[in-house]
């Protein structure tokens, strides 16, 4: 097969490990002029990759995209529907586009895979998101991974395994696009919410207090939006929820830990440079679940901290005070039973 990945970032470069791992040519792309004549076969993020032959360096999108089968899109969120207009007049009507940004859209509060059908009408039936408890470096250095490939059309799905798998790299298939595609997005929240506990100091107690409890929330919303419960119980949603609130490559966990410590979110992006997807996708979220009636308490609580002013002690204080609650009945509302 011939498989495209734009732009090349840290994950998408890391995407290059298991695609070029079953003989496939692989062609990256990146929006940085002479970067294709200068490229050492890595990533500046992934210190001691050096990528096989069969992974090429593109100076165009077009160059990358034409012919492929397999094109996978890795912007950040809002970097998204710009790269499907770049690659839209270039693609082969029957390639399959793999999204595995994780954000649900400020304004339209779409999530990925509909911002990449909107974009690419032609190839809307044709749209994987690929998502999980997947750090990029874990991933380049080939430590074992688990993921999720989630289509419709599970033929798609299946054939985004059979591309991508490996003896390190392990793919799950799930019909519920919504779902997988879904908490993958909040996830980002809550591990912000995370992070601002443990900036507080509040101890493991509180932590594993707010995982559980964001998964509640996770799957109530997903549940109003048709998706699986199921789907949260997986590696899409318990799964990536556990690494992103723990692991400390976690920018959103790190970005929750400065608002816990004093700075505000503005001053974290400026200080580290780094794309925190859970700050917008807050927002987004919070303005979703207003929309539908959904009851999510830790957003909220996120919410008002990055765009209210509340203070994060407030915040966390307000979720421990909120009246006495029924946990099997929440659960079961938030599961359809």
């Amino acid at each position: 097969m011939e498989i495209a990945i734009l732009p090349a970032g840290a994950w998408g470069t890391a995407l290059a490990v298991p695609a070029a791992a079953g003989g496939h040519l692989v062609r990256l792309w990146r929006r940085q002029p002479g970067w294709a004549e200068a490229w050492d076969r890595g990533h500046p993020a992934l210190p001691g990759l050096r990528l096989p032959e069969n992974v090429v360096a593109c100076a165009s999108p077009q160059e990358a995209v034409e012919g492929a089968d397999l094109v996978i899109l890795s912007p950040a969120g809002a970097g998204l529907r710009e790269t499907c207009r770049l690659v839209r007049p270039h693609l082969r009507r029957d390639a399959v586009m793999v999204t595995v940004t994780k954000f649900i859209e400020p304004g339209t509060h779409m999530l990925a895979p509909e911002v990449v059908a909107a974009e690419l009408p032609e190839h809307r039936g044709r749209i994987v998101v690929l998502s999980g408890p997947n750090f990029a470096e874990e991933v380049a250095a080939g430590l074992p991974t688990g993921s999720v490939a989630a289509c419709r059309d599970l033929a798609l799905a299946d054939r985004v395994q059979e591309s991508l798998m490996t003896d390190r790299f392990r793919i799950y298939t799930n019909p519920d696009l919504t779902g997988v595609a879904l908490a993958g997005a909040l996830k980002n929240v809550i591990a912000l919410g995370v992070g601002i506990s443990d900036g507080l100091g509040m101890g493991d107690n509180a932590r594993a207090a707010l995982i559980s409890r964001g998964l509640v929330e996770m799957a109530r919303l997903g549940r109003r939006m048709g998706a699986s419960p199921l789907t949260f119980a997986g590696l899409a949603g318990v799964g990536d929820l556990v690494l992103t609130c723990t692991g400390d490559r976690s920018r959103n966990r790190r970005a929750g830990l400065a608002l816990g410590r004093g700075q505000s979110a503005d001053q974290f992006v400026a200080k580290t440079g780094l794309t925190v997807e859970g700050i917008a996708t807050t927002r987004a979220a919070w303005q979703l679940a207003q929309r539908l009636g959904v009851r999510m308490p830790i957003t909220e609580a996120i919410y008002r901290v990055l765009y209210e002013g509340l203070s994060p002690l407030a915040a966390m204080e307000r979720l421990m005070a909120r009246p006495r609650a029924h946990e099997l009945e929440e659960v079961a509302e938030a599961e359809g039973v």
